[in-house]
């Protein structure tokens, strides 16, 4: 991986973990991640204005992505409102790029090698555990909670695949995310509006402002990880991706006000030792 890829995949991890954390503030989950992906849709619009709709090679990809998607978004904040961020967030994120690293290497023949794959696989073992010492002190163990974080997890690896596939099939990573973000901005807002009528979206226009920021934050980490996923092996953007645990965790301790623990701290020294070899292997 090219150092300016490399350093890019980490400033999306960053970005990634910040639009996480938002989900975590003042408004329930599901309504927040509602508004976020309405407002990273209008975000992708001027972008679409400018790089136009992908060619038609890539709209399987592209309906495909959008109903993973939907899914994700419905089983992620129902795992945020039962669980703590630092819990729910490394086995939704962690459980996802050793399957995507395995499945690349035999579906798309991608080229990852021995010491890389240790990387992966040290690095992912790394999110679980984090996830083993982020439950709040005395916090009672939510098994529903794990199972949507897991869920999550599932849906990473699947809409990952689809959208790395995606965008190379379309032939421009930015036609193909900027379209991507227009139209997932689209049925969340609508599944919402059923479910809750306007009076239960009245409370998002206190949030309009946070909503954007942290839409845009979503569309800009994802955007440059597909783009990566065109010009390096999905299974290590994937991985890399993961780096995010980090920047939640640091979020999680010195905003969310959550514990910071020993086991965290070494799990993040071996997440450290995953990238290093991501990176050098």
């Amino acid at each position: 991986m090219e150092p300016h890829v490399f350093l890019a995949v980490l400033a999306a991890a960053a970005m990634h973990a910040t639009w996480n954390a938002l989900l975590k503030l003042k408004l329930e989950p599901f309504l927040t991640m509602t508004l976020m992906t309405g407002m990273a849709g209008l975000a992708g619009l001027p972008a679409m204005a400018v790089f136009g709709a992908p060619r038609i090679e890539a709209w399987p990809w592209l309906i495909a992505s959008v109903i993973l998607h939907l899914g994700y978004y419905f089983v992620l904040s129902a795992a945020y409102a039962r669980a703590d961020m630092s819990q729910i967030y490394p086995i939704a994120r962690g459980g996802a790029p050793l399957a995507t690293a395995l499945i690349s290497m035999i579906a798309l023949r991608e080229d990852i090698s021995g010491a890389q794959l240790a990387g992966v696989a040290l690095l992912a073992s790394a999110v679980a555990a984090l996830s083993i010492v982020g439950r709040r002190k005395g916090a009672p163990f939510d098994p529903k909670a794990i199972g949507f974080a897991l869920a999550t997890a599932a849906i990473i690896c699947a809409y990952t695949l689809v959208d790395g596939v995606g965008a190379r099939t379309a032939g421009d990573a930015h036609a193909y995310s900027s379209t991507l973000f227009v139209i997932d901005g689209i049925p969340l807002p609508l599944v919402a509006l059923w479910l809750r009528g306007r009076a239960g979206l009245a409370p998002l226009k206190t949030y309009l402002v946070p909503g954007f920021i942290g839409g845009a934050l979503s569309l800009g980490a994802y955007w440059i990880a597909i783009w990566a996923m065109t010009v390096a092996p999905i299974g290590l953007v994937a991985a890399l991706r993961e780096s995010s645990v980090l920047f939640a965790a640091i979020i999680a301790v010195v905003f969310l006000k959550e514990p910071l623990q020993t086991g965290r701290v070494l799990a993040a020294l071996v997440i450290l030792m995953g990238i290093a070899l991501i990176r050098l292997g």
